[in-house]
């Protein structure tokens, strides 16, 4: 099967996968319209940005697997891509660890990569408690049928068979402490959940949300208090 574009590529970081040295590459496009998205060029124009061939990234991995531990597939979004497990293949028959960022809205792709053994950790985001009407507002979209495919991908992770963390980037004007209870209250018996606050120094998808403060540091903290109550294992980025 064809592999899928490759819009973006960085050979290396030491924050997209906890622990691990990884490069990381971008598929372009999402189906969802997330305002605050930090990666809204992949989004809104990826037909703009140029390709990176699959073959030099290959060569770049090959020469460094010694060192490092994988490869974050991120976005956009990958699962809408029909090549992402084969994407995932070639980099595991390199001897290369998978993490991919998903919003979890095709929860069959990541039942069979998981299955497959085609991926080793996933991190869902929860863009917002697993409501129709919020999930709609957050991401805006008509989330009616999404909604159902991420509430069976969180079910997917909750059972343990590769390794996971849910993560909410937590957005003023969008936000609550009673979303993160109702969040919380969803996936609770998670092994890991992950609050990033919102970032006001990079281009956002609505060009509006460039004018919102993050949350401060105090604020930050009573959302983590709020968490732990629920899901212990809740840890701030």
């Amino acid at each position: 099967m064809k592999l899928p574009e490759i819009k973006g590529f960085i050979d290396l970081s030491l924050v997209d996968w906890d622990g691990k040295v990884s490069a990381v590459a971008f598929l372009p496009q999402c189906n969802f319209r997330c305002p605050f998205c930090y990666n809204s060029t992949f989004i809104l124009a990826p037909e703009k940005m140029p390709t990176v061939p699959f073959e030099e990234i290959e060569q770049y991995l090959i020469r460094n697997k010694d060192w490092l531990d994988g490869v974050t597939i991120t976005g956009g979004e990958p699962t809408i891509h029909e090549g992402l497990s084969s994407l995932c293949k070639r980099i595991k028959e390199m001897g290369l660890g998978v993490k991919l960022d998903t919003n979890g809205t095709n929860s069959e792709v990541i039942q069979d990569l998981v299955a497959q053994k085609l991926v080793d950790y996933v991190a869902l985001d929860v863009k917002a408690p697993l409501t129709l009407k919020k999930y709609s507002t957050v991401t805006r979209v008509n989330a009616r049928k999404m909604l159902s495919e991420v509430k069976r991908t969180v079910e997917i992770l909750l059972k343990g068979r590769v390794g996971y963390e849910f993560r909410t980037t937590l957005v003023p004007t969008i936000h609550s402490e009673d979303d993160v209870k109702q969040i919380c209250s969803k996936i609770k018996g998670c092994k890991k959940y992950v609050l990033q606050n919102f970032k006001d120094d990079v281009k956002t998808l609505d060009p509006d949300f460039k004018n919102i403060k993050p949350f401060s540091p105090e604020e930050i903290e009573e959302f983590l208090k709020t968490a732990k109550e629920i899901v212990p294992n809740t840890f701030l980025r």
